[in-house]
């Protein structure tokens, strides 16, 4: 019996692969991420493994999961800021009532932030 390589090229799709036992199994370089994905990140992260399941392979083996999870976060955060001051301004919630009336203030910015969350989870996590 022949030995086998350990490590070998495939040139039709350009990975390495390394033998593990008697098989042989992709060499994957995963990028370092440094950016969280907080909560939007990990909101689409769930919706991608249980009803988008050839994308979230698709992304986890190319090692590009956490970067585009990443840049789904900040877009949904900044989408979310800029709705939440474009809102409170047409509103008329302002830091004058917040200072008169904190109670009142309160209730209509946390109704503002419902809306937000339902347009941002309904037009860019959930999707």
């Amino acid at each position: 019996m022949s030995k086998l390589e350990r490590i070998v090229h495939d040139d039709s799709n350009g990975l390495d692969y390394i033998l593990v036992g008697e098989i042989y199994l992709p060499l994957i370089a995963v990028s370092e991420e440094k950016r969280d994905i907080g909560f939007y990140g990990s909101l689409h992260r769930n919706y991608l493994k249980d009803y988008k399941g050839g994308l979230y392979s698709y992304l986890t083996l190319t090692g590009e999961l956490w970067t585009y999870l990443a840049d789904l976060n900040e877009q949904c955060v900044e989408c979310r800021d800029f709705l939440m001051n474009q809102i409170m301004e047409q509103e008329g919630i302002t830091e004058e009532l917040k200072s008169r009336d904190q109670m009142e203030w309160v209730r209509r910015a946390n109704n503002v932030r419902s809306r937000v969350d339902e347009i941002i989870l309904n037009e860019l996590v959930y999707v």
